[in-house]
């Protein structure tokens, strides 16, 4: 297979590649492409559920079933293949700061927080321990190396493109990791796994949440907080009460369903969630508008670039023009449907410029409220 390169030199033989295996079809194909190249290579499975619970669960990763397939892809390679329990660490970085903010009235990513937790800084610890050459993962990204630095870009096929949820990568970090699918279609990575005869080559993709497979998100944090279904009011931007809720838990910024409220002459969204007071603040659409987003814990992997950046605000939203001004990020034009607690990533074209977290937004324009 040339289709990808490890960057590793040549000849890879005596090389030492540690594959992060989730028990999916893309970390399976990268473990089998590794081992193709004539490194030794190594999967490794973090444990991040009970794993009695997890059996058997489905759309998840890294539990149960699919540490069973991780294992048994390994061994039909002939690769060494060890699972770590992480469980205790994953629950509090990662399920523990969900149920937080939501209960701070945020719209959080568990995907960046596994990322910049058990899956990078984890695994990259336990791939150096292991006299590991580098760390290569499944994600649908690409790595290019320049004459100056290496350089984050989007995946070659936008359906998968994952490069959202890797903003918080740090350039030692990028330094260390490899992306073997980030130019491939996911089409040919399954063709590539049904070649080679691994039994994962039609397992269904895990969903964005893994450890709350049925959706049900309110649920999950109900049980860990269970404070979390105090009631309160929604209120309009004047703050006139029109009915209420049965926590902020059930509500993100611009969601429209759920609210069960009559008598509006237009649709009504979720501008605001306050905590502090349990109030659902609610709009028209035009209520959604911001002009911009301040950031947090920015992290920047552009080096020295000083050119005109896009940013993405959502996973699912398309990039827009805008411009970094300190710890405030400023669209070209209004943009809609910005939560605090989402990211704000930053692109020059395809490259990861990197990006923060948003904390609060400025409205771009209220609309006027009748008396």
């Amino acid at each position: 297979m040339n289709e990808v390169d490890f960057q590793l030199g040549e000849p890879l033989a005596g090389k030492r590649i540690v594959v992060a295996m989730s028990g999916g079809v893309d970390s399976s194909v990268v473990a089998a492409l590794a081992a193709r190249t004539g490194a030794e290579t190594i999967g490794v499975t973090l444990q991040l559920y009970d794993h009695g619970e997890a059996t058997g669960r489905a759309g998840s990763c890294c539990a149960g079933r699919d540490i069973r397939d991780a294992r048994a892809v390994c061994d039909r390679l002939g690769i060494a293949h060890y699972v770590f329990d992480h469980e205790t660490r994953f629950r509090e970085t990662v399920v523990d700061t969900f149920a937080d903010a939501y209960l701070a009235g945020q719209t959080p990513i568990p995907c960046v927080q596994c990322n910049t937790g058990p899956k990078f800084t984890d695994l990259l610890s336990l791939a150096r321990e292991l006299g590991a050459d580098c760390l290569a993962t499944g994600h649908y990204v690409r790595r290019l190396v320049t004459p100056t630095q290496v350089e984050l870009h989007r995946g070659a096929d936008p359906a998968r493109d994952q490069s959202y949820f890797l903003f918080a990568t740090t350039q030692p970090q990028l330094d260390y990791l490899r992306f073997p699918l980030g130019g491939l279609p996911k089409p040919r990575v399954r063709a590539i796994a049904a070649d080679l005869g691994l039994g994962v080559a039609a397992k269904p993709d895990s969903q964005d949440i893994c450890f709350v497979p049925d959706g049900d998100y309110a649920g999950l944090v109900r049980k860990l907080r269970p404070e979390a279904d105090t009631a309160g009011d929604i209120v309009d931007l004047a703050g006139r009460r029109l009915g209420t809720h049965r926590g902020i838990i059930h509500f993100t910024v611009g969601q429209r369903r759920g609210l069960e409220i009559g008598g509006s002459p237009e649709p009504l969204y979720v501008v605001r969630v306050d905590a502090a007071t349990r109030q659902v603040v609610v709009g028209p659409r035009a209520a959604l508008a911001v002009s911009a987003a301040a950031i947090s814990g920015l992290n920047w992997l552009g080096g020295d670039y000083d050119g005109p950046i896009t940013a993405k605000v959502r996973s699912m939203a398309k990039p827009v023009p805008a411009r970094l001004d300190g710890d405030r990020l400023r669209f070209a034009a209004p943009e809609y449907g910005v939560a605090p607690g989402q990211a704000a990533v930053l692109y020059a074209g395809e490259r990861v410029l990197g990006g923060g977290w948003i904390t609060a937004t400025e409205p771009a324009a209220l609309p006027a409220v009748a008396a």
